[in-house]
């Protein structure tokens, strides 16, 4: 298995090429450059704008800006700086990183502790009344936006009289240290975009792990184990469940690149201190290099999500190994 996943990270450099000069070509076809703000404005002279176009480097060759932007990444880890506010994309892209990371991963784990065993329930009683709710709310779930979600939890909480709306705390703990008063205040804060970001992925999950069940509980093995004589429950979690779960292992990996660009809208919204909101700006703003590093970042991360979700697919199911 380690030499499948050193020839997967190695195979991942000439992906990760072919994908940033993608992400440049796209970047480049996009109508105007950041410059065209001050070209609208009588008050700035040519010259002026001549002297901002060399400062950003936007008066070289294409392929000079790309091979500069790319020998920058490889040699220094530089990934260029923000024609915004001239600060390095990369610290820009740290200071939302953690709380993106933390939204997301608390936000899948709770997504699956939810939706897993509701898959199972369904699946097992899939002509009950709750199974037949369940459904009919993951259909619901699944043809409602994240955003219209989190608006309708604003509106419910500010029509009850509560003001922990927006943001994840609020005014006076955005700066203060941590302590058991700000922690409190998060939690408060927490729901509704937890609520609103995993909603549709726990529908999702759902109606995966039903699908996925009705297939494996008609297999030949579990007929078999049941001939045996085990228990409905060792039946169901050691055989059953256990490769129901495989597709769901192979999604998740594909959920990695929401961390990026899955919840714009909805981190908008809700005013989420995440990454989201950030590319959203910057393709507003036409700042090329957080764009760019953002959508190159958003590659990485399916790339490793794959590979993860290949590795978590072997150590789940020992008929799979890799040579």
């Amino acid at each position: 298995m380690l030499t499948f996943a050193i020839r997967r990270v190695l195979g991942m450099i000439p992906t990760l090429l072919l994908i940033s000069l993608v992400c440049f070509v796209v970047i480049q076809l996009q109508p105007g450059s950041f410059i065209d703000q001050y070209l609208e404005d009588p008050r700035v002279t040519r010259e002026t704008v001549q002297s901002i176009t060399r400062q950003l480097g936007l008066d070289q060759p294409l392929w000079v800006q790309y091979l500069s932007w790319i020998k920058g990444i490889v040699t220094q880890g530089d990934f260029g700086y923000s024609f915004v506010n001239g600060r390095p994309v990369s610290s820009l892209i740290w200071e939302r990183l953690g709380w993106t990371v933390f939204l997301a991963l608390l936000t899948l784990l709770v997504s699956w502790a939810v939706a897993i065993p509701l898959g199972i329930y369904t699946a097992l009683n899939r002509h009950g009344v709750g199974a037949t709710v369940m459904n009919f709310l993951g259909y619901v779930s699944l043809a409602t936006p994240d955003f219209l979600v989190a608006l309708l939890l604003i509106a419910l909480v500010l029509g009850a009289g509560g003001t922990n709306v927006g943001g994840l705390f609020s005014p006076q703990f955005i700066d203060a240290p941590w302590s058991w008063a700000r922690v409190a205040d998060l939690l408060a804060h927490l729901w509704i975009p937890m609520i609103a970001i995993g909603l549709e992925g726990v529908a999702s999950l759902m109606r995966q792990m039903r699908a996925s069940v009705l297939d494996v509980i008609h297999q030949d093995y579990v007929r078999t184990a049941r001939s045996k004589g085990l228990s409905g429950r060792a039946v169901l979690w050691r055989h059953a469940v256990r490769n129901a779960i495989n597709p769901l292992i192979s999604l998740a990996g594909l959920s990695l690149p929401a961390l990026i660009s899955g919840t714009i809208i909805a981190s908008i919204v809700l005013n989420l201190p995440t990454i989201g909101p950030f590319l959203y700006d910057s393709l507003l703003n036409k700042d090329q290099y957080v764009a760019m590093t953002l959508l190159l970042f958003s590659a990485v991360l399916l790339l490793v999500g794959n590979l993860l979700a290949d590795l978590a697919l072997a150590w789940a199911d020992p008929r799979i190994r890799f040579e």
